[in-house]
């Protein structure tokens, strides 16, 4: 039964209970509110909207986050900070904040998942530093999942600056920062200055009786690549830093000026390179083993994008700082040309490649990478809906990789490297295609998966790649706090709720696996590791988002108007 309420603003129930609320409100009229708490799973079974007068939080279908104010989405969820997060402290009995400003009982899974993220953390001369990759007690193994990994860190990072504990973000920051001055050495190779770590551990000297830290810039890893990635990451956490404390004075510092313009350096350079995005070899990412995404892989492309425009936004035009900006404007302009018209699939673009000509040589030429329309996979044609799009996995000379990867596409959204348009064809294709690309647990991270020839000539008949499993084809619940902020900032959060629900039936009982095997992912992974850190903090992220949204500003950034391309067919590869 839905109680009439007299008019009040939506942000009061943010400060106190609604069931003693409404007892106070209806007791002249001699009713009692019963069961007035829910989950926030449970929203859409009791919608309080109808009990509310005005003013009501309207979200549009196809309205994005960017194209409504922060004021307007504040409004609903009853929290506003401006352009920047001020500081917050710690709530009392240890309560995460955001539980505590949310009138509705949060799930029991959020208390056991800050309690497991705490005991991931690590320290160094007394000071949190970060997390560990894993903290599985069910295996004697521990391999490299006693380190704190850059990219396995953002989203406890994330999870810590939502509940107003920034201390060990900054101890993080400042502790990589500090150890991407270290000689780096693979062999008798020396790598680049700016080379961030993919992992570091603190390692405790028993003769001198003090810790040090330990880091791995790819010289111990599976392959030996370094991570492009780590760099990337760590210039949009030190933006989501700033974001969230309103503190600029650690990006301002020369340290992390210096920091930030040596990662780009290794970027920016000048060299025989034709196009603006970057050649990388592969496992040089979250996806670390062979897995075919050589070349030019979207996930990089889309980080090295936001990361670009997190740069821009802290670097200090003074002395060579100014060129550097420089440098950075123009590579905006070209990659986000480049990206949105070359990297961008939909029906009618998968049409005219079907249709393409080959061999076509001088400006005028349409096919301008040469890609064989004999090479497009059989899949792809029944996969693409009529309303849908996203960007390939990879496009190089003759060379167009297909596959959906979920992390580039939802970084893609998230840093405005997708226009508007296309932002929403890829949260269309996610809806179209749930069963694929979610099943019973999110996230797929790449689909389809390699089998066959196929899969023994790209992965090298990895053992731990086989179908369906790890990084080919595989489920990773790390990815929903991904999609949850791609579909905030598109205005689709049932989306995210849905695939919350579905994380929230398995994910605690399963104890945090790092990953799920099947096509529907309905297996935990054969070798996937229990309590994995970033399972638990990607559900922590996503389920803060859902309470309060306006966190969104720390992970996303508004359109730039001045780089929008001139795109002749929305959302498809231009015909000059």
């Amino acid at each position: 039964m839905i109680f009439s309420v007299y008019h009040r603003p939506p942000e009061i129930f943010g400060q106190i209970d609604i069931k003693e609320t409404l007892n106070r409100l209806m007791e002249p009229l001699g009713l009692r509110a019963v069961g007035s708490h829910c989950s926030l799973s449970e929203m859409d079974d009791l919608d309080l909207t109808r009990a509310l007068d005005k003013p009501r939080l309207k979200i549009e279908r196809k309205r994005s986050f960017d194209e409504r104010s922060m004021s307007e989405l504040s409004a609903g969820y009853g929290r506003h900070d401006g352009l920047y997060d001020s500081p917050r402290g710690r709530s009392v009995l240890d309560t995460p904040l955001s539980s505590a400003r949310n009138c509705f009982e949060p799930h029991p899974m959020m208390a056991e998942a800050w309690e497991a993220l705490r005991r991931s953390m690590v320290f160094f001369r007394g000071h949190p530093v970060g997390t560990l990759a894993a903290v599985d007690n069910t295996t004697d193994e521990v391999l490299n999942y006693d380190q704190v990994f850059v990219r396995d860190f953002v989203p406890s990072a994330l999870a810590f600056l939502m509940n107003g504990e920034s201390d060990i973000v900054k101890h993080f920051l400042l502790k990589t920062l500090q150890l991407q001055d270290s000689e780096k050495r693979v062999d008798r190779f020396k790598l680049g200055k700016g080379v961030m770590p993919a992992s570091f551990k603190v390692r405790h000297d028993p003769v001198r009786e003090m810790d040090h830290l330990v880091a791995d810039f790819g010289e111990t890893a599976i392959g030996r690549v370094a991570p492009v990635d780590s760099g990337f990451w760590w210039i949009i956490l030190l933006r989501a830093y700033t974001k969230s404390t309103g503190d600029l004075t650690l990006s301002e510092t020369p340290e992390c000026q210096k920091g930030i313009k040596l990662i780009l350096s290794l970027c920016l350079a000048e060299g025989f390179d034709t196009f603006p995005t970057l050649l990388c070899a592969d496992g040089c990412s979250m996806i670390d083993r062979r897995m075919g995404v050589y070349g030019y892989p979207i996930e990089i492309q889309a980080l090295f994008y936001m990361a670009l425009r997190c740069a821009l936004s802290m670097l200090k035009p003074d002395g060579d700082g100014r060129e550097c900006i420089e440098k950075i404007t123009k590579r905006l302009h070209a990659l986000s040309f480049h990206m949105r018209n070359y990297f961008w699939l939909d029906h009618h673009q998968l049409n005219d490649i079907y249709r393409y000509k080959t061999e076509e040589y001088s400006h005028t030429a349409v096919n301008k990478f040469n890609v064989m329309p004999d090479s497009i996979p059989e899949w792809v044609f029944d996969f693409m809906p009529l309303r849908g799009g996203y960007f390939v996995g990879n496009v190089g000379p003759a060379h167009m990789d297909f596959r959906w990867f979920a992390l580039g596409n939802c970084v893609s959204i998230l840093s405005s490297l997708a226009t508007p348009d296309q932002s929403m064809a890829i949260m269309d294709l996610l809806e179209h295609r749930w069963a694929e690309l979610v099943g019973e647990m999110p996230l797929k991270i790449c689909y389809p998966c390699l089998e066959g020839h196929e899969w023994r000539i790209i992965t090298g008949c990895d053992p731990k790649n086989t179908r369906w499993s790890y990084h080919n084809g595989g489920s990773w619940p790390v990815l929903l706090w991904q999609l949850t902020a791609a579909c905030i900032k598109t205005g689709r959060p049932q989306i995210a709720r849905r695939a919350v629900d579905l994380i929230e039936s398995r994910l605690h009982r399963d104890c945090w696996p790092e990953y799920y095997d099947g096509k529907l992912g309905r297996y935990v992974g054969k070798q996937a590791r229990k309590y994995q850190t970033w399972s638990i903090a990607g559900y922590l992220v996503a389920k803060m988002l859902l309470e309060d949204p306006s966190h969104i500003g720390m992970i996303s950034l508004e359109e730039d108007k001045l780089m929008k391309p001139v795109i002749k067919r929305s959302a498809s590869w231009p015909q000059l």
